[in-house]
């Protein structure tokens, strides 16, 4: 496995180097101190702890530029502006730390990383049959008399109102009563449910803010105490979705 920390202040990668080591004592763990200098770098991480504000081209362009490639890089944001954050999602970002944090925190989010990577190889390994089952799962709604089967990876979102659940998929609409908290047990990472009413498909999603989500044919609303947790699932959907 190979580390990278990419930062332009050398107090702040060899601290981190030195973290890495502790964490990971198997672990290559490699410095630089810029984005020129981390395209150049033969091979890629596996792991990349990335500075955003640096001379020349910033860590945000040195990530688009890595993904521009095709590479699928874990990468971690460490920065000092939390104003970037949601641009990290343009770029399938792991995680982002913001300056200054704790060790236990750095460690956490290292232990998380690791894990992903492992994660990554034990697919590589599989082949593509674990996709496959994944696209087969599916639900039976009776409706009307009527039982039908529906794919998971069809449903855009669904919405409750009066004890009266509908699925929205592309084209159609499906009524039936429930609960929405029961469909939400069933539905795994690929969903979450931003407001009490709605349960959103993250493959869906066109644009969001703190109140409302834009999906391929609907609107869902946000409740703002959930909005948090929204953008660090959004993250890590993001992030599955660019294993190979």
């Amino acid at each position: 496995m190979r580390i990278v920390i990419c930062d332009d202040e050398a107090a702040v990668r060899d601290t981190l180097a030195e973290k890495a080591k502790e964490y990971c004592p198997r672990a290559e763990v490699l410095c630089c101190q810029s984005g020129e200098e981390l395209l150049g770098m033969e091979p890629e991480p596996d792991i990349l702890f990335l500075d955003i504000q640096m001379p020349g081209k910033n860590g945000m362009e040195a990530a688009k530029k890595l993904r521009e490639k095709g590479s699928r890089v874990i990468i971690i944001f460490v920065t000092a502006m939390e104003e970037y954050v949601f641009q990290s999602f343009d770029v399938g970002a792991f995680h982002y730390l913001v300056k200054p944090f704790a060790d236990e925190k750095f460690q956490s989010v290292l232990g998380s990383a690791v894990r992903q990577y492992q994660q990554i190889l034990a697919f590589q390994a599989q082949g593509k049959d674990s996709l496959s089952s994944e696209e087969g799962r599916h639900l039976l709604v009776k409706s009307k008399g009527t039982c039908t089967k529906v794919f998971w990876k069809d449903i855009v979102y669904a919405e409750v109102f009066n004890r009266k659940v509908t699925i929205h998929k592309m084209g159609e609409d499906i009524e039936y009563y429930g609960r929405l908290s029961e469909l939400e047990k069933q539905a795994g990472e690929d969903f979450f449910r931003p407001h009490r009413a709605y349960l959103i498909h993250f493959r869906y999603v066109v644009k969001y803010n703190a109140s409302s989500i834009l999906l391929e044919n609907g609107t869902a609303l946000m409740a703002k105490q959930n909005y948090p947790e929204f953008v660090k699932r959004y993250l890590k959907y993001n992030q599955r979705m660019k294993k190979p």
